[in-house]
């Protein structure tokens, strides 16, 4: 790392011309909950048109900083100034009715509302002291066109994908008339097309005068479309970056702190497979079809890693549900340690052996009850037999906090206070409680840090060299690259291309998504 791209003069940032002063800045902010340290001290410049970078690791402080300028939480320390005038904000209204608006990773479409509706949730046009129906329909296309979108807008939002209604959000708060938006992981449930989307649409928005923060664990995604990037760890600000001959190997240092070559490993460029050895079959998949899947056919063996790679709407998370249980399938059959099984329900399945990390971690967690509680829930008839004791359950769900690296380490604490990747830890845990045959994994990582990752998909190796046999499943061709022992590619629900014992790069496996 050289001193020169360190900076915190905003003179030399790729700003629009005539931009001098910061339209945000924070000084000294300092947030902390309980005795622990959210936010240390940090300063902070936004300038006007810039899109502006933030990253760090979970925990370290990002989602933190944008909630005291959302109005979330107020700073115990420092002062924060917008276009030089100090403010504080009571309430995310007052923070929306002086331009703020926010994007969080999390969704909160509503999903038996129209799309026009989600696009304009709250702020609906008017004709007459009643809602203009038609003019709604029409400027919602409107706006969702400049994002590239082409959808129904009266089709119901639960009819699109989760990438739809992740841009539908995202499509609510631009044109909301937000002069600095803050996006938090806009991309972590977006495919490579609708990524593509959304950066022409912050591009646009940056031409247009808007001021945008960006938030994201996709260092690529951050260096492509950043002017500055300001690097946070253990609630600090360890710099802020000219977005100028930045490379990813250098934002994973500042980050961590530590041999970012062992956390980057099999995230650049291609792998070998390691060669085809026979194994014991686990689960026996024979003609599979269902929604959005056909005729699909493969084995997951014990002691493996099978890959799925696929864009959103490949059809895997919809093939994961029926071998799960939760959906029933139109045709073929299961087979697992080669007897024909047909899971009935999710309690049929997890009975049989098979476990599955969803991909939306809200249907996943419940954040106001305690970590211990998380974990033992599923499997509570298994573990404390009839009659409920809480020390045990609590001795059960610290031996797997400790396995996983939940952060803090405290079973007793609520799940909402932990951050994403760490609930994500937490939902792991749960199908540890009783160890299954089979683990299903859909996007286990999304939203995550590098160093978050690791600690996630060391553990899932650890599961397989213990018999498990893993499926893990993501859009992300990185970290299917990286932890495959073999990989199964989809494409608009139906398997396209499998690799085994040769090298794969990620423009070839993307080549056959």
């Amino acid at each position: 790392m050289t001193e020169q791209i360190i900076t915190d003069s905003p003179e030399r940032s790729r700003v629009p011309a005539g931009a001098t002063e910061p339209i945000l800045v924070f000084r000294g902010l300092t947030k902390r909950f309980g005795g622990a340290t959210a936010l240390d001290h940090v300063d902070f410049d936004l300038m006007p048109g810039e899109i502006h970078g933030l990253v760090g690791e979970n925990g370290a402080g990002k989602s933190t900083m944008m909630k005291i300028l959302s109005g979330l939480h107020t700073p115990d320390e420092g002062e924060m100034l917008l276009r030089g005038e100090p403010v504080q904000f009571a309430s995310p209204a007052e923070a929306k009715a002086r331009g703020i608006g926010m994007i969080y990773q999390e969704l909160s479409c509503m999903p038996a509302l129209s799309v026009a509706e989600n696009v304009f949730l709250g702020s609906q046009p008017t004709k007459g002291g009643l809602v203009d129906w038609g003019r709604m329909r029409r400027e919602a296309a409107q706006h969702l066109g400049v994002m590239g979108i082409d959808v129904d807008v009266t089709a119901p939002a639960s009819s699109l994908s989760l990438g739809g209604q992740q841009l539908v959000e995202i499509a609510r708060v631009v044109f909301s008339g937000a002069s600095i938006i803050v996006l938090d992981e806009p991309t972590s449930a977006l495919s490579a097309p609708e990524s593509e989307r959304l950066f022409r649409a912050m591009a646009e928005l940056k031409a247009r005068g808007a001021t945008l923060v960006f938030i994201s664990h996709f260092l690529e995604d951050v260096l492509a479309v950043s002017d500055r990037i300001t690097v946070l760890k253990n609630s600090r600000k360890v710099a802020t970056l000219e977005n100028q001959g930045v490379t990813k190997q250098q934002l994973i240092q500042l980050m961590i702190g530590h041999d970012a070559e062992i956390l980057a490993e099999g995230y650049e460029g291609g792998v070998h497979l390691p060669p085809a050895v026979p194994g014991t079959p686990a689960l026996e998949v024979q003609g599979l079809s269902g929604a959005g899947f056909t005729d699909l056919t493969f084995t997951a063996h014990q002691g493996e890693i099978l890959g799925i790679f696929g864009n959103l709407g490949a059809g895997m998370t919809e093939m994961a549900r029926v071998i799960f249980g939760r959906e029933r399938p139109a045709t073929g059959s299961l087979r697992l340690d080669g007897k024909v099984i047909a899971p009935k329900s999710t309690r049929e399945a997890k009975q049989l052996g098979i476990a599955y990390l969803s991909e939306n971690r809200r249907a996943t967690i419940f954040p106001r009850h305690e970590i211990f509680k998380n974990i033992t829930l599923a499997h509570l008839d298994q573990i404390v037999g009839r009659v409920v004791r809480q020390p045990r359950e609590i001795a059960i769900a610290t031996d797997l906090v400790k396995r996983t690296g939940v952060r803090p380490p405290r079973p007793t604490l609520a799940a909402g206070n932990l951050s994403g990747g760490n609930q994500q830890k937490v939902v792991l845990a749960k199908w540890l409680t009783v160890q299954p045959k089979v683990l299903i994994l859909n996007e286990p990582t999304r939203g995550m840090d590098v160093g978050a990752k690791r600690e996630v998909l060391d553990l899932v190796k650890a599961l397989r060299s213990e018999g498990v046999s893993i499926i893990l499943i993501s859009t992300e061709p990185e970290t299917v690259l990286a932890e495959s022992d073999r990989i199964l590619v989809m494409s608009k629900g139906q398997i396209t291309k499998e690799f085994v014992g040769e090298r794969v790069s990620k423009d070839l496996l993307m080549s056959y998504a």
